[in-house]
């Protein structure tokens, strides 16, 4: 269990966290917190400290491309580091969260975490550790791909912003969101409005060296 180390007027928070082991050193600080008696728990043979397990558990995540944190308390928390794509085996995560007492729990929000791993009571049987590392089969349930798309062609459509009526306000807009996924424009065409126009910009921009193409997008006001 975590223990708290109060030091009045300095600090108040968790000294010895669940799942710490005991050193030599650690004694005059349990005794200086009042701590003169431990209850210690002998591993026994099948058993798997959660330290270790998240370990084992983070491991059928896979490195490529992510960073894992320090393992604390049965933890260790996945981050991307590099600008991409983040890719899970569903099918075979669901394998692995089917088993209790152990999760691999996944999330994607720009600039969060991408995942983390969880055993949840202080010793696991190993048994189940198995059991997950067999569920999730030899490759890595998850993975990060950098952005393949680098360079785009952005096609404004629209006869007021092509004859010069109104200003294109919106095509800076696009360019701001594409710059955030390290995607930079490098052609850019006003086309008037008709499907024709359209279909003929759009074959132009395809013989271009680019890597995508962004078209249809009508005039809006500026955001």
């Amino acid at each position: 269990h975590d223990m708290t180390q109060i030091i009045p007027g300095v600090s108040k928070g968790p000294r010895f966290r669940k799942g710490h082991i005991v050193t030599e050193e650690d004694i005059p600080v349990l005794l200086s917190m009042g701590k003169e008696n431990l209850f210690v728990w002998e591993m026994e043979p099948g058993f798997v400290h959660e330290n270790d397990a998240a370990e084992r558990l983070a491991a059928l995540c896979g490195r490529e491309n992510m960073a894992w944190s320090e393992t604390k308390e049965g933890k260790i928390e996945l981050k991307s580091e590099i600008d991409g794509v983040f890719l899970v085996d569903s099918e075979r995560l669901f394998a692995v969260n089917s088993i209790d007492e152990l999760m691999i729990a996944t999330r994607v929000r720009p600039g969060d975490k991408l995942a983390g791993t969880r055993v949840i009571p202080l010793v696991i049987r190993e048994e189940k550790l198995l059991a997950a590392e067999q569920a999730a089969g030899d490759a890595p349930l998850l993975a990060v791909r950098p952005f393949a798309l680098r360079t785009a062609a952005v096609i404004t459509t629209g006869s007021e912003v092509a004859k010069g009526r109104i200003p294109d306000s919106f095509t800076p807009v696009v360019e701001r969101k594409l710059a955030a996924f390290g995607i930079r424009m490098t052609e850019h065409i006003l086309v008037e409005d008709g499907q024709e126009n359209v279909l003929t910009a759009i074959e132009q921009m395809k013989r271009r060296p680019v890597s995508c193409i962004s078209a249809g997008i009508k005039h809006v006001p500026e955001l």
